[in-house]
């Protein structure tokens, strides 16, 4: 597709542009849970204790990529403003600024997380996975710059509708790192290091083929020439205003995944930990069609209904063949006796998915108009609050154990995702006028 009707397909009809950029997303996600699920497979082999350090390393991964990803979609709204207001020049100096933006912070969390690593690794209640945890965070860590440098430049690439390549590069990662995972890990003989060096070698090289589409090829509707970089005090505000708040999302994440962890610690041990960090990982699955494309009004329920239907198809998949799915994880004599509790985790899991699309699409909307404010606090209360407060109510207080824990993240989800569904409808309801107001023009 020809960068010219990149543009026109992102300014156009929000119901066309929704097929058309929803299924390269979805195989994006799919292709990113897929080697994430390869990485807790082979290192499944390795025993309960690597599993488990992998689902404590987890949350702050989380934070590592949302850096980027939070840079990268408040570049992405920025630069999607501009070209809808046809300000070229402006579309360029807000990419090249998150470009300099990710440097500047990569650079300083890099520092901050290796100098931390083992009392958050203690607080988190690590305990006897303590060693493989530190193995495998101290490589995957060090080389934060790659991961935080690939979320914004696929979000340049999303931003002006070249969902081909964004998805290509991500298509690299994804298939190079499965390639990878069992030679480090078995082969060589890396252990769980090999699946930390796997992952570092996969996003690299994809960091190079985008990077040479930028300045190499230099084909993109933008022109990141350094040339075109003015240094703009207001640009870096309008891109942090959406990337803060995008960042703090995923750290919120990160901190539920962390209180879910220590509850489940309580409740049964690190090996509940391996549990459910591998029955998440597939449960995750069925979430791939939540993470489309974001537009207003009719946009807002479309994505709703095709991430529903598709979202509860795959729901429905992962309930009945759970007992073969947990069998991926058990191969080895090691994690053989995870099955049986992998199983149930996904039977019971696999109802998240009927919690979370009209919560997740409508902090999407919110982002997509640079209302990242709105869209943390509806993550803040369905994910930090009330998943925390039901899962401690359903595991400690009504005595449920694991599957308390289970349940209360869904019920959690759901009710805070409704909330947010309701505020975005009022939201709706008045955004003609503020769009006048804002942009001068008209939305249609």
């Amino acid at each position: 597709m020809s960068k010219s009707k990149n543009i026109e397909m992102i300014t156009g009809d929000p119901k066309k542009a929704i097929i058309k950029l929803a299924v390269p997303m979805m195989i994006s996600m799919l292709l990113i849970m897929l080697y994430n699920i390869a990485d807790s497979v082979w290192v499944a082999g390795l025993g309960g204790d690597a599993l488990a350090a992998i689902g404590f390393i987890t949350p702050l991964f989380m934070v590592l990529v949302g850096l980027g990803n939070g840079i990268g979609a408040g570049a992405n709204s920025l630069i999607a403003r501009n070209i809808g207001a046809k300000n070229h020049a402006q579309a360029n100096n807000a990419a090249l600024h998150a470009i300099v933006l990710s440097v500047i912070v990569s650079v300083v969390f890099t520092i901050l997380i290796e100098a931390f690593m083992v009392p958050i690794l203690k607080f988190m209640g690590a305990g006897s996975t303590i060693g493989y945890a530190m193995n495998y965070s101290y490589i995957i860590f060090g080389f934060l710059l790659i991961f935080v440098y690939s979320g914004v430049a696929s979000a340049i690439f999303r931003s002006e509708g070249d969902m081909r390549r964004a998805t290509i590069a991500i298509a690299i990662t994804a298939i190079l790192n499965i390639i990878l995972d069992p030679i480090f890990i078995y082969v060589l003989n890396f252990g769980i290091e090999g699946a930390a060096w796997a992952t570092v070698i996969s996003a690299t090289l994809s960091c190079i083929i985008m990077s040479y589409w930028i300045w190499g090829k230099k084909d993109l509707y933008l022109d990141l020439s350094p040339k075109n970089f003015s240094y703009s005090s207001k640009i870096m505000i309008d891109t942090l205003q959406v990337a803060i708040p995008s960042t703090l999302e995923t750290i919120i994440f990160s901190a539920l995944a962390i209180i879910i962890n220590s509850m489940l610690v309580i409740a049964s041990g690190t090996d509940a930990v391996a549990v459910y960090t591998a029955s998440m990982r597939i449960v995750q699955l069925a979430m791939i069609p939540l993470h489309n494309y974001k537009n207003l009004q009719t946009a807002h329920s479309y994505s709703i209904k095709i991430g529903f239907a598709i979202s509860v198809l795959l729901g429905l998949l992962m309930f009945i063949f759970s007992s073969q799915i947990a069998a991926m994880f058990s191969y080895t004599e090691a994690s053989a006796v995870l099955a049986p509790e992998i199983a149930t985790a996904i039977s019971v899991l696999s109802l998240f998915v009927l919690a979370i699309p009209h919560g997740i699409m409508s902090s999407m909307m919110f982002q997509g108009v640079g209302k990242g404010t709105y869209s943390l606090l509806i993550t803040l209360l369905r994910s930090l609050i009330l998943e925390t407060v039901f899962a401690y109510i359903f595991c400690f207080i009504f005595g449920w154990g694991v599957v308390g824990i289970y349940s209360g993240v869904i019920i959690g989800c759901f009710v805070g995702g409704t909330i947010g569904y309701i505020w975005a409808k009022f939201f709706i309801r008045k955004f003609r006028e503020i769009s006048i107001r804002k942009y001068g023009h008209k939305e249609e």
